[in-house]
């Protein structure tokens, strides 16, 4: 686990390890007070990508990474619905079959 020390070495290559395997790729952040130190770390459980920084400026690049990652997430689930709803019967995706709808009864007695 070497830290990367360029922040856009870091965002690139982090960003090719989430699409190579996003569903085992985390992203941590962690912030030590005492030190004022922020460390991120992206990770596929194979290869290991590090940022330390003690600069308040880079929070805001941190942010914009968050949301990097954000959108990057929403899509991989938006495709992967689709795909899924796509392919599959909807009777096989709700586990019943498809139920008739039964009209509205009139009147005003009491229910039973």
């Amino acid at each position: 686990m070497v830290y990367i020390e360029s922040w856009d070495e870091f965002v690139d290559r982090s960003v090719q390890l989430f699409r190579a395997d996003p569903d085992s790729t985390r992203y941590v952040m962690k912030y030590r007070h005492c030190d004022g130190k922020l460390v991120l770390k992206v990770t596929d459980n194979r290869e290991c990508l590090k940022f330390k920084t003690d600069q308040a400026q880079d929070a805001k690049k941190m942010e914009k990474l968050n949301n990097i990652f954000f959108t990057l997430m929403a899509r991989v689930q938006k495709v992967f619905h689709l795909f899924y709803f796509y392919y599959m019967d909807i009777s096989e995706v709700t586990g019943k079959e498809a139920m008739e709808v039964q009209p509205a009864k009139k009147g005003r007695g009491r229910k039973q």
